[in-house]
């Protein structure tokens, strides 16, 4: 739709986010379903700066990524109870001024994961420690899975062992443990280092799923060894499709078209790829 004095306002605010999909996924969606809205990338300074502008101009809703899924909770007017447990906002709602923290990484990994699996009483190694993983961890708690956290910092892993109430694996001792689920929530193997892997081959068992949150490029090095060892593998694109189709419903109350979101971002991925 052609933007006009009645267009409302959406964002991606980050830093960096010059090459996120979501603009791609996101623009897609509101022209499906007839909706008069744009929705843009921005890197604030910081988010103080963000959120007034955010009130000042009356931007509808916005997509938090790093560094600021945690910056952002004292400049809210509530957070939802996963956002909460988690400290992590990935989503705010703008309701006439009232700010609105949400988070939809964990819904997002779930959807993602189902199609390929069962999560009750699955054990589950989750590779990180930082925002993502605190909410996707919260999510497959609640769902009965039985976790353990691996992760470089020893202060942050056990800090997030601690919460959800499982054990830590210090990231140079994983190969001694095993697991049904393998999620990989670090920027490890994003372009341009996607020779990068956290995790060795050896952990890699046959029918193990195995998700990798990276998904520039969609088949990270990781989901690589894990199809060439007989896993199941989970592409990062499934996830972020999924959370940013609950930020839609979200901000529009609309069921989203998820397949369409799927397909502009990975053309999007597509034309990105061609203009390296």
């Amino acid at each position: 739709m052609t933007p006009d004095q009645h267009t409302a306002l959406y964002a991606v605010v980050g830093r960096p986010v010059r090459h996120s999909l979501s603009p791609a996924v996101h623009n897609a969606a509101f022209s499906a379903a007839g909706i008069n809205a744009v929705y843009l990338a921005f890197e604030p300074p910081d988010m103080g700066a963000c959120i007034q502008a955010v009130q000042t101009l009356g931007i509808k809703g916005i997509s938090i990524t790093m560094p600021f899924k945690t910056a952002v909770i004292p400049y809210l007017s509530h957070v939802d109870p996963l956002a909460e447990r988690a400290a992590a906002v990935n989503t705010i709602v703008n309701e006439g001024g009232k700010l609105i923290g949400c988070n939809t990484d964990g819904n997002g990994a779930l959807k993602a994961l189902e199609e390929k699996t069962d999560l009750a009483g699955r054990r589950v190694i989750l590779v990180g420690a930082g925002g993502a993983a605190r909410a996707i961890g919260f999510s497959l708690k609640d769902k009965g899975a039985v976790l353990s956290v691996v992760n470089r910092s020893h202060e942050k892993g056990e800090g997030l062992a601690r919460v959800l109430g499982c054990r830590f694996i210090p990231l140079n001792r994983m190969d001694a443990i095993t697991g049904d689920i393998l999620i990989q929530t670090t920027p490890v193997g994003m372009g341009p280092h996607i020779d990068l892997c956290p995790v060795s081959p050896e952990i890699l068992k046959p029918g193990m799923v195995v998700m990798d949150l990276v998904y520039r490029p969609v088949e990270t090095r990781l989901l690589r060894m894990a199809r060439e060892r007989g896993c199941i593998a989970v592409s990062g694109l499934r996830m972020l499709i999924y959370q940013a189709a609950e930020q839609f419903r979200l901000w529009t109350g609309v069921d989203p078209p998820v397949s369409l979101m799927e397909r502009a971002g990975k053309e999007a991925l597509e034309r990105q790829h061609d203009d390296l």
